[in-house]
């Protein structure tokens, strides 16, 4: 079990469950976010885990981790893409 903070600002504490483990998350953010979240997370580690069933619970955290900021680069991206064709179309 461990203890995660999701913003200096400790407001919520929650515990949830992430493929099998249980962790207390702290963080300002609404309990509904952070179980959001936390499913995501869930659910992103069972998904690799089902194609790849032969990796520990370590490598399969950090190919999680590694899908989640891909997936935010990717959409960091389509943003700044967006926001560059909405400044030409302003000007």
């Amino acid at each position: 079990m461990g203890a995660y903070t999701l913003s200096h600002n400790e407001k919520n504490r929650i515990s949830v469950d992430i493929y099998g483990q249980s962790y207390s998350i702290v963080g300002s953010e609404s309990t509904s976010h952070i179980r959001l979240v936390a499913s995501m997370v869930d659910d992103k580690m069972r998904e690799i885990s089902s194609k790849n069933p032969s990796l520990d619970t370590s490598k399969l955290a950090v190919l999680t981790a590694v899908n989640a900021v891909h997936d935010y680069l990717k959409l960091k991206e389509e943003i700044e893409e967006l926001e560059n064709e909405l400044k030409k179309l302003k000007d």
